[in-house]
């Protein structure tokens, strides 16, 4: 992850080497990898690495796409994302977000250890029918986590709760139920024991009002207010990702073409599924990219 950014650019390497002295570890190692697969794959399957990782490869990018002075009218970013998405609109510092994201990652760990769950993407079944599925399950936890895009839902609870929706899913006419390979049922009430951290940590950093409005995850509308980007915050943790909504929302303000800017291309996927294939998306993760969209070498 972003070991091509560090090589190129050295506005991405300050970005991770900074990481890297303010987390008193070598996160720079785990994104980079080991060379052996099956290794940097278990990391970058725990989550309180995984997302100081996928936040930093975003904030990296991000300081590239700066110095060439690339403008964007809107941010949003998908669950961890959305901390990203503030960072780059100049809501939360770039030391602040990523000590924000250590503490999220580490607390949704323990939260995944004393709840153990798990998480299923429910494929071609509308939204409302998904929800239908998980309020028939009374034995358990199990609540829509993750609204991706038309027909693409992520489900999230406790694993015998998950996997009986997963099959009245498919009873019920779902295309397919995928499970997960994630470390905890993120997005659902199993994520209570990290509230209380999180709400802690969030109380100590400054939130800025954003130079560009900021499309929040729980209820999928535009906001520029700190302190409602500070609850909303919190709530996100055991709260849906409304992301299909978001994104017609910002289209519905405005948005002609979206730029995903990080590790893959997921975001761009979900934008073309949402909104149509003539939507423009452009993929800013890595140099190729970064080079060929802003014309630098």
């Amino acid at each position: 992850m972003a070991q091509d950014l560090y090589t190129h650019y050295a506005e991405a390497r300050e970005v991770i080497d900074a990481a890297d002295e303010l987390l008193g570890f070598s996160l720079s190692a785990v994104m980079f990898g080991s060379g052996d697969p099956a290794l940097d794959d278990e990391a970058l399957k725990q989550t309180d690495q995984t997302q100081p990782a996928l936040f930093t490869h975003s904030m990296a990018a991000m300081a590239v796409l700066n110095k060439y002075q690339v403008p964007f009218d809107m941010a949003a970013g998908h669950s961890l994302g959305e901390y990203s998405a503030l960072c780059a609109a100049g809501a939360l510092s770039f030391e602040d977000g990523l000590r924000l994201v250590r503490e999220r990652g580490r607390l949704m760990a323990q939260a995944g250890e004393q709840s153990p769950g798990t998480m299923a993407a429910i494929i071609g079944m509308e939204d409302a029918d998904v929800e239908s599925v998980c309020n028939a399950i009374t034995d358990g936890v199990v609540e829509p986590a993750n609204f991706n895009s038309p027909g693409q839902v992520v489900i999230s609870g406790e694993v015998a709760a998950v996997e009986q929706a997963m099959a009245l899913a498919t009873e019920r006419g779902a295309r397919r139920a995928i499970p997960l390979p994630v470390s905890g049922a993120f997005h659902s009430p199993l994520m209570g024991h990290a509230r209380d951290g999180l709400a802690e940590a969030l109380s100590t950093v400054t939130i800025n009002k954003p130079a560009c409005p900021v499309y929040l995850n729980v209820t999928a509308q535009a906001s520029s207010d700190p302190e409602e980007i500070r609850v909303r915050l919190l709530e996100q943790l055991m709260a849906p990702v409304r992301w299909s909504q978001t994104l017609r929302a910002m289209q519905e303000d405005g948005a002609e073409s979206f730029a995903e800017v990080g590790a893959g291309k997921v975001l761009s996927g979900l934008v073309k599924r949402t909104l149509g294939r003539k939507v423009v998306t452009i993929p800013l993760g890595g140099t190729e990219e970064i080079t060929a969209y802003t014309g630098s070498n």
